[in-house]
């Protein structure tokens, strides 16, 4: 019986996720094509793990699954389906069982849906779609991409600045078109600008003749449709916001945005500058081919050729000292190899600090010298044992002391260029998470080879 996943390594048991049992029994009921047992055996199952099951098949097992429960396949499923499968999907569904999931769907689940699907794609989504759902969509699609007008929901729940608490119970109690999931009551002006917010809470521990304006949040703030994503996650994460009105350029109330949405983009970004660090694109994933897995890659490693390249030309500019010092071409990798390591240990505390906002202009000087000092500290200990290896493992102190010279000036290039060349391309207004280690790995390793070679060709020869 052939497994879910398309690798060796067995699926370990995680409460969070179906049992291997019920797996395998999936993937029996998939290959028997047997759509009654499929099911019955994903009918218990939350939105996220249908999805995450059909991710994890590959393309023609997919195919299979599809036509045998497309017709199970709802709004909720729709949208937890990663994007790089999620045209795929939409293509395999019949369109009764698109239109279906996507009336299902919040209109901030929908455009996150649509964007990114070729235009017949996008056109068969909106022509499934209620007129007053399609127009909400449009208009989100009309902002900027990745901005917080694509990022919000129209669905909004609004009361005048004068209601009272029982004022609004009788309005969401009599109101069947209300969202899901909401957290607060918006209040408005005539002109429809956001003035305050209540939470749910409030209102319910609230007296009835207790006017909305009184038990407003502090929390209040307003946030426009053109602001970019990464800011209003930002400013949820920052001012533990639940929800937050979205403006448009006049302060009309347009929609709102909820924190789990935030908290994707957070989530978003945090892989993106992890995959970029290590220099792959940010639209990789495991179920991509071996050509476009390759084809993402090559660019980096192409660079990445060049730079190694310069290394070599300063090796060759001592190759008399090597020559000479044999046990030299053994010992040189030690400096940069652990230059590298400590680059990289600073630069990945300056992208971080530089994403979350915790490194600015205001406080970089701070930052910069902590980072001197650090290195100093680690190179002078570093030097300390390979002094001592030189001394008594090679019988010879000046290879010793070599070593350790070279170890101390390559931990501070490590260090400051971990933070400096980050801070550089962000001012330049580069993504400092692309193309930093391609600068610093190279600094590290040309100041590891020059400065050990060049003390030994000084102190040895």
């Amino acid at each position: 019986m052939s497994n879910i996943r398309e690798a060796d390594t067995p699926i370990q048991d995680d409460e969070f996720k179906p049992s291997q049992d019920v797996i395998d029994q999936i993937t029996q009921a998939i290959d028997d094509g047997d759509s009654a047992a499929l099911d019955m055996l994903l009918e218990p199952l939350h939105a996220a793990d249908v999805a995450d099951l059909i991710e994890q098949l590959n393309p023609a097992r997919r195919r299979t699954f599809l036509g045998l429960y497309s017709g199970e396949i709802d709004g909720e499923i729709l949208s937890e389906i990663d994007e790089s499968i999620r045209e795929e999907v939409v293509d395999a569904l019949p369109h009764e069982v698109l239109a279906e999931a996507v009336r299902e769907m919040d209109s901030d689940d929908v455009v996150d849906l649509i964007e990114d699907l070729e235009e017949p794609e996008q056109q068969a989504v909106l022509a499934a779609l209620d007129d007053s759902d399609r127009a909400a969509v449009e208009q989100s699609l009309n902002y900027p991409e990745h901005s917080a007008g694509r990022l919000m929901q129209s669905e909004t729940v609004t009361a005048p600045e004068h209601w009272t608490v029982g004022d609004a119970i009788a309005f969401l109690r009599s109101e069947d078109w209300l969202p899901d999931q909401f957290y607060h009551v918006i209040l408005v002006d005539p002109r429809m600008h956001p003035t305050g917010y209540v939470t749910l809470g409030k209102i319910l521990s609230s007296r009835p003749q207790v006017p909305l304006r009184e038990i407003t949040e502090d929390s209040f703030r307003t946030i426009s449709a053109r602001q970019d994503e990464g800011d209003v996650a930002y400013a949820f994460n920052k001012y533990h916001l639940i929800s937050a009105p979205v403006v448009d350029d006049s302060d009309r109330l347009v929609g709102v945005i909820t924190i789990d949405d935030a908290m994707s983009v957070l989530d978003e970004e945090h892989e993106e500058d992890f995959l970029r660090m290590a220099r792959v694109s940010d639209e990789s994933h495991v179920s991509d081919g071996p050509f476009e897995t390759a084809r993402q890659r090559l660019p980096w490693l192409i660079i990445n050729l060049f730079t190694a390249s310069i290394s070599a030309l300063v090796i060759s500019r001592f190759e008399a000292t090597l020559s000479t010092l044999v046990i030299l071409a053994a010992l040189m990798p030690i400096v940069a190899s652990t230059g590298g390591i400590a680059g990289t240990q600073s630069l990945a505390v300056a992208v971080r600090a530089l994403a979350t906002r915790e490194l600015t202009s205001a406080n970089a000087r701070r930052v910069v010298f902590r980072e001197l000092g650090a290195g100093l500290l680690n190179g002078i200990g570093l030097a300390t044992i390979l002094c001592l290896a030189g001394t008594f493992l090679l019988g010879s102190f000046q290879i010793g002391l070599v070593l350790g010279m070279a170890m101390i000036a390559n931990q501070i290039v490590a260090a400051m260029g971990g933070v400096l060349v980050p801070l550089s391309l962000s001012r330049l207004g580069l993504d400092p998470a692309l193309a930093s280690g391609t600068f610093v790995t190279t600094m590290t390793d040309d100041m590891g080879f020059f400065a050990f070679l060049g003390l030994a060709s000084w102190i040895l020869m």
